[in-house]
């Protein structure tokens, strides 16, 4: 109940419910994880064996191996894929990728955080190339108990486990991944705001060709409510996570992520598990908000494929909605 107390003020213009924060071995979370529903575990000890990480003990262990960091002009950081880059002539990455060892890193961290001319975010797949108590500390963790999940969730293989290293007030603005997610908290506090799948389409996402596909339009600390009125209808839930903690993020759920201003640099890993081939799922009807999804970005892809001009996509979208959308008030 500790964590509940120094949780953030609210600054939206939609209300907020919090996720239910729960021991990991709870019956009902368990039940919450079956279903699909996002929930804050306690007492796994899933990352114990790191929670001693800092940027000292990562530098002087993290070998010569090279980092992906990401500088932004602000404390945003966008998503984006660079292959779809050439399809969109006006777009402007948001952020600039680099290369560099830790070391390099935390020295341009602490330069970042005194001159507050940028911000930086380093995200980096934890694989090989790290040093021999990085791997003791990783192979420490409590995956019995994950891989239990997985297996009894009906989940397909781990895909990533992603070190996030960013400075105190990074915001990765709402998306959605297509995979179910652990997210560990490790150093540092965060806040996680969630909004269930079936708030389509009061996010606005961009088309699955953009650069920034499974991200929203929207900026929810200020949304542009002329653009995008549907804000107002949205509904979700918030989480605030504490070095220990793990968030379950459900797939297709849009989340953002924020590092809090104030609480230091802070680390998490995630655990990233894809889901199985489409031939070994049960489809059960009606369909869920998150299948529904998944087949819009299914033939959104094909039409795009099919038409092989990105411009050409919303206008016969447009085209084929609007021709039938009168049929259900016509005598046929």
């Amino acid at each position: 109940m500790a964590a509940e107390a120094v949780d953030p003020p609210h600054r939206y213009k939609f209300p907020l419910s919090k996720v239910p924060r729960l021991p990991y071995d709870d019956p009902q979370a368990q039940r919450l994880i079956s279903a699909q529903q996002p929930v804050v575990l306690t007492g796994s000890g899933l990352v114990d064996s790191a929670l001693h990480w800092n940027l000292d003990y990562l530098s002087d262990n993290m070998a010569n191996t090279q980092f992906t960091v990401y500088q932004s002009d602000n404390y945003y950081f966008k998503y984006y894929e660079a292959r779809k880059i050439p399809q969109q002539k006006d777009f402007v990455s948001p952020t600039i990728q680099m290369q560099m060892s830790f070391p390099e890193f935390v020295e341009k961290l602490k330069e970042a955080q005194c001159s507050k001319k940028h911000w930086l975010y380093l995200q980096q797949p934890l694989t090989e190339g790290v040093g021999d108590k990085i791997v003791q500390d990783f192979v420490s963790f409590n995956w019995r108990w994950i891989s239990k999940q997985q297996k009894e969730n009906n989940w397909g293989p781990l895909s990533s486990n992603l070190l996030l290293v960013g400075m105190a007030g990074n915001i990765t603005p709402v998306h959605y991944d297509e995979q179910q997610n652990f997210f560990a908290q490790l150093r540092g506090v965060k806040r996680c705001l969630l909004f269930a799948p079936d708030q389509f389409k009061s996010l606005y996402p961009f088309p699955v060709y953009h650069p920034h596909d499974r991200q929203s339009q929207v900026n929810l600390e200020n949304p542009n409510l002329e653009k995008f009125p549907k804000v107002l209808e949205l509904k979700g839930f918030e989480a605030t996570l504490h070095p220990g903690d793990v968030l379950y993020i459900p797939i297709y759920w849009w989340h953002q992520i924020e590092s809090l201003p104030q609480k230091g640099v802070t680390i998490s890993i995630n655990f990233w598990y894809k889901v199985r081939n489409s031939c070994q799922q049960t489809v059960t009807y009606p369909l869920a908000a998150s299948q529904k999804i998944a087949i819009m970005r299914n033939i959104e892809k094909m039409v795009t494929d099919a038409l092989g001009d990105i411009n050409e996509v919303a206008p016969f979208m447009r085209t084929m909605v609007l021709g039938r959308v009168d049929l259900q008030n016509q005598h046929i």
